[in-house]
């Protein structure tokens, strides 16, 4: 016989997977908490431009979530959170949270008068760094909560007086403090989600040195209507647009000196990418610089439909090293291993495809739990009760992430009876 525990459950991260775990348990009857530590829910799919392969906005299948998660009492979210600390065992877990300052309460209506009265600039997190934003900033603007963000340096300061004098809602409270609060559930979700490789450790390709040497995540926030340039890729040295365009594959993947395994999705994001080129200019050229194209199961047609294009050339070699033209644009050097021949091609801007590293490489789950060797959560830990979703077990798709937040959640309800 089957005896009622704690129904609820913690999922810890609100990106693609995070969502999709807890609106699957909470529909099923749990209470659900969400757990993320910025200011806005929707993770890296929120940055996105497009999914593959349909080519569709990412902001479709957010909305739908974010509606779900709106109707439904039985889940509560807190941005600018983290955990802190885990005990107990499955089915009785005390969960220690901590929330960071705001800044602005519930009472923003994202009206903007704080920020009209804010005159610090600060890197644009949502962006990457590649533009500012006023020091007194909603996240994007599809932002769920719609809720405006003060930066702490303002805190303390005249003009973050002025900004508090602003708002006509009484909704900046520059008083704010963190706060730590308990939460005792039955399980845990893992779905912190993943970093991309860093690109400046790869000195040969000259990342960080060279501005028009870019990543694949800052193409995606280039391409996007609301990333940095409007939609408009350009040079980032010059701001022309952009003719010719390499991308080069594992950018650290499969290389026992940086990332020794295979991310999957890098050569699917590359793809996707080189469309956005070709229908912004269809004049422009694109060079893929690959090993092996990894595109399995019903992605093959993508592949294909890419491949077919006249404009857009194949060339099966690890680029070698990446310098600088007289004319001041990048320059891949790479050997094509089908023709033997050494090339030197010159591009306006040159897109490195680097791979996925889970967040829990650096950021540990605060509970005994175990890793492979390259900080991935492995299944074990599923019967401890905290179950790894989406990246941080593995590099996926965001189709698969969904599927793999179903898994998890029927995997947490399950820890919600004790037997």
């Amino acid at each position: 016989m089957s005896e009622a525990t704690n129904r609820s459950i913690l999922v810890v991260g609100g990106g693609i997977t995070g969502l999709s775990a807890a609106v699957e348990a909470a529909e099923s009857g749990c209470s659900v908490y969400i757990v993320e530590k910025e200011p806005y829910l929707g993770g890296r799919v929120a940055r996105m431009n497009k999914y593959f392969p349909k080519l569709c906005p990412p902001n479709c299948g957010l909305e739908i979530n974010f509606r779900r998660i709106k109707t439904n009492p039985r889940i509560r979210f807190f941005t600018m959170s983290e955990v802190l600390k885990i005990s107990g065992s499955p089915g009785n877990y005390d969960v220690t949270i901590r929330i960071n300052p705001r800044y602005v309460n519930e009472k923003c209506t994202a009206c903007g008068k704080c920020e009209e009265a804010a005159e610090t600039t600060i890197p644009n997190p949502f962006n990457y760094g590649l533009d500012r934003v006023k020091a007194a900033y909603l996240p994007h603007d599809f932002a769920f909560p719609l809720r405006y963000v003060i930066d702490p340096s303002v805190v303390g300061t005249e003009e973050g007086e002025r900004i508090r004098a602003a708002c006509p809602y009484g909704a900046v409270d520059l008083d704010m403090k963190p706060q730590e609060f308990d939460l005792n559930v039955s399980a845990l979700i893992w779905a912190t989600g993943w970093q991309p490789y860093d690109a400046s450790k790869l000195l040969y390709y000259g990342f960080g040195k060279y501005s028009d040497v870019i990543t694949n995540i800052m193409m995606e926030r280039y391409a996007s209507p609301d990333g940095p340039t409007g939609g408009k890729i350009v040079r980032p040295s010059t701001g022309e647009p952009v003719q010719k365009v390499a991308f080069i594959q594992c950018a650290g993947s499969r290389d026992e000196n940086h990332l020794p395994y295979c991310s999957g999705v890098c050569c699917l994001a590359s793809l996707k990418q080189a469309t956005y080129v070709l229908d912004q200019n269809p004049d422009a050229g694109v060079f893929i610089y690959y090993i092996d194209i990894r595109a399995l199961g019903r992605y093959e047609d993508f592949f294909k439909k890419v491949q077919k294009d006249e404009r857009v050339v194949f060339i099966k070699g690890k680029a070698g090293e990446v310098t600088l033209s007289q004319s001041g644009k990048p320059v891949v050097q790479a050997e094509n291993q089908i023709t033997g021949e050494i090339t030197r091609e010159e591009f306006d801007l040159v897109v490195l495809a680097t791979g996925m590293v889970p967040s829990t490489a650096e950021s540990k789950v605060p509970f005994d739990v175990t890793y492979d060797e390259h900080g991935f959560m492995l299944n074990g830990n599923v019967e401890a009760g905290i179950i790894p979703a989406g990246c941080v077990k593995r590099p996926v798709d965001v189709a698969t992430c969904v599927q793999d937040a179903t898994a998890a959640a029927l995997k947490a309800l399950q820890m919600t009876v004790r037997r």
